[in-house]
């Protein structure tokens, strides 16, 4: 009998430790049992971090069905952190919900001042029901009417006080806007030379390499597409721009603005013969030297060289 009692506590104590009466359970089966416990107790040990991610995540999936935080409870600086990432639609879908919060003049402000950076208006005082909502609404407008019609738009912005009658004022418009049509853009620039010297005066090129720099300056003054009077005037003017700003340069390298027009009109023809696919024959680092330094004589071998190089590497200077 007392055998009998023995092989009963035996029994038990083999269950416990994952055995049964017809044997044991598998060793593999009771390692992946221990492995998803220690797995659980790691990632709720690295979800602990200052605040309780798990307890968080797990609080969320019951609430689930209640919707989305309501912004009025947050703080108000945190508040319109969150809806200062809405574009202007979607800022003003949340005013159907947040309408206090939505319609905050600093965000829209802020969505004005993203969007286009210079206004005249900006620096006036504002009249009496001056909203920043519907001079977002007016600059939308009148760039839409500008991608039309390049002269009524910019009539458009005079009308409504957006814009001085300046050609500065207008060249700071198109300098800090990116939703401006570029051909339209570049239709203008050609009308008005006198906004286009303003807008070439706003760029500092100052200790940039040149191809760089002349990357730089067709990114706001796009080049034509055809060689003519106007890619001339631009290579012209970009030419004594660059060396008003590099004195220095230009005295140590011995370069003067017509050196550096040469070698600007250099750099479009070598991006057009690397980049085309209708040219087989690549031109050679050693036969755009040759050729450059044929054209200006004082510039050095290993300066072309280098001008080689970042055109090769980098790309089109133009595009």
């Amino acid at each position: 009998m007392g055998q009998g009692l023995w092989r009963v506590a035996r029994n038990q104590q083999l269950q416990q430790q994952g055995y049964t009466g017809q044997g044991y359970l598998s060793r593999e089966h009771s390692r992946r049992i221990a492995a998803n416990n220690v797995s659980n107790a790691n990632h709720r040990k690295h979800a602990q971090g200052g605040i309780d991610i798990y307890h968080l995540l797990k609080t969320r999936k019951s609430k689930e069905q209640e919707g989305f935080i309501n912004l009025e409870m947050l703080p108000p600086e945190l508040s319109f952190t969150i809806l200062s990432y809405l574009n202007a639609t979607d800022l003003c879908l949340a005013s159907c919900v947040w309408q206090d919060l939505a319609n905050d003049e600093l965000l829209w402000q802020g969505l004005c001042k993203s969007t286009w950076g210079h206004c005249s208006i900006y620096n006036k005082n504002p009249s009496l029901g001056f909203s920043f909502r519907k001079l977002y609404m007016q600059l939308d407008e009148g760039s839409l009417t500008f991608n039309a019609n390049p002269e009524e738009g910019v009539n458009y912005f005079m009308s409504k006080g957006i814009l001085d009658d300046s050609p500065k004022e207008i060249a700071k418009f198109i300098f800090c806007t990116r939703t401006l049509n570029w051909k339209k853009l570049r239709i203008y620039l050609d009308e008005r030379r006198d906004v286009l010297d303003d807008l070439v005066t706003l760029h500092n090129f100052r200790n940039q390499f040149l191809p760089n720099a002349l990357r730089e300056f067709f990114k706001h003054i796009h080049a034509p597409e055809e060689r003519g009077e106007y890619l001339e005037t631009l290579i012209t003017k970009f030419s004594h721009r660059f060396c008003a700003c590099n004195p220095d340069l230009m005295r140590e390298l011995g370069l003067s603005p017509d050196a550096v027009y040469v070698l600007c009109y250099s750099l479009i023809l070598l991006s057009i013969d690397l980049t085309s696919p209708h040219v087989k024959n690549k031109m050679s680092k050693r036969e755009f030297i040759r050729n450059t330094r044929r054209a200006a004589q004082n510039i050095s071998e290993d300066f072309v060289g280098h001008l080689y190089d970042n055109i090769y590497l980098i790309g089109h200077v133009a595009a």
